[in-house]
């Protein structure tokens, strides 16, 4: 019996996972070059990280849409070969984005991987992207329901992040740091926006806490705010680290290439973690999921399931599996 369909009681069993880094683009080159390092770091034929076509701050001011055609063009380029490319339109409320989804859906609907919305104020917002981006995808006969990713970055979304992450069409909700910070009219001071204030100060915790456990509350994915200091890599990866560690994220963003083995590799599992919960999980399946002990520790379905977590968390960014727990739990995959 696979762990999958024995040790959940059918609440989010089949939570959505995403690969853990989004990478952000906006110029033809850049994407190209995005394009070209996914495929690089693919492992297993999947893509490691996601790249986001990036539509709001990629393009200069009066050409939306000319970059719309751009990101509906290569969605479409052979390149994308994995399909895991979303785009990040402009918020609800400018004069482009029904423009943008026009384009983007109707050249592109069916290769798109997600579309993102920032700037939300409400939950009526995001059920109001969702109609929109459903609305394009009818008229232009697109039968699939694209996902929606948001980002919270003001008061409003925030205190209704709850309702936010209950839209079943959301997949993703993002931080959006920065914008959070300067939403508080300097009673934030500016170095809530590195690390280690991002982290440490009260009301940024709270927004993250809040946004992280709205997104687990309902299965959804908890995306964590840029590293801005691209140039250290370390940086990138102490900041995935305490975002997956101590916040409960399960994916961040990435606005340079150097940063994205850095982000990948943070979250994934220690090697000695993926040891032990192959360990545990097959001898749990060979006592047909009944209660074991290891060390003189007892377990049962509850720490399976965390156990089988660690072991998809592993395959989710590549990292080595034991080749006992391989053919057990993913020959199939």
């Amino acid at each position: 019996m696979h762990p999958g369909h024995v040790l959940y009681d059918g609440e989010h069993a089949d939570r959505i996972r995403l690969p853990v880094c989004d990478h952000y683009a906006g110029s033809e080159k850049l994407i190209r070059k995005s394009l070209a390092l996914q495929a690089q770091l693919a492992v297993a034929q999947k893509a490691t990280f996601d790249i986001t076509f990036d539509c709001e701050d990629g393009a200069a001011a009066g050409r939306e849409t000319e970059q719309a055609a751009l990101v509906a063009t290569l969605l479409q380029d052979p390149a994308n070969l994995f399909d895991r490319c979303g785009v990040r339109v402009h918020d609800p409320r400018h004069a482009a984005l029904d423009e943008e989804l026009d384009i983007i859906v109707g050249r592109a609907g069916q290769r798109v991987a997600y579309v993102t919305f920032p700037k939300l104020h409400d939950a009526a917002e995001a059920h109001d992207c969702v109609a929109r981006l459903n609305a394009v995808a009818d008229r232009h006969g697109i039968a699939r329901r694209i996902p929606a990713h948001v980002l919270i970055e003001t008061h409003g979304a925030l205190r209704e992040v709850f309702d936010i992450a209950a839209v079943p069409q959301i997949e993703c909700l993002s931080f959006g740091l920065m914008d959070f910070v300067s939403a508080h009219h300097g009673a934030i001071p500016d170095a809530a926006m590195t690390s280690p204030g991002q982290f440490d100060h009260p009301l940024v915790r709270r927004a993250k806490v809040e946004i992280a456990a709205a997104c687990h509350a309902f299965g959804k994915v908890a995306s964590h705010n840029v590293t801005t200091d691209f140039g250290d890599t370390e940086a990138a990866r102490a900041d995935a680290r305490r975002a997956s560690r101590e916040f409960g994220y399960t994916r961040m963003w990435s606005i340079h290439p150097s940063q994205i083995a850095s982000i990948v590799g943070a979250f994934a599992p220690a090697p000695e973690a993926v040891e032990e919960a192959a360990d545990i999980l097959l001898a749990a399946q060979a006592a047909q999921w009944g209660p074991t002990q290891r060390a003189g520790r007892l377990h049962d379905r509850a720490s399976y399931r965390y156990y089988w977590e660690v072991l998809q968390q592993a395959a989710l960014v590549g990292a080595a599996l034991p080749e006992r727990a391989r053919s057990a739990f993913f020959a199939s995959a």
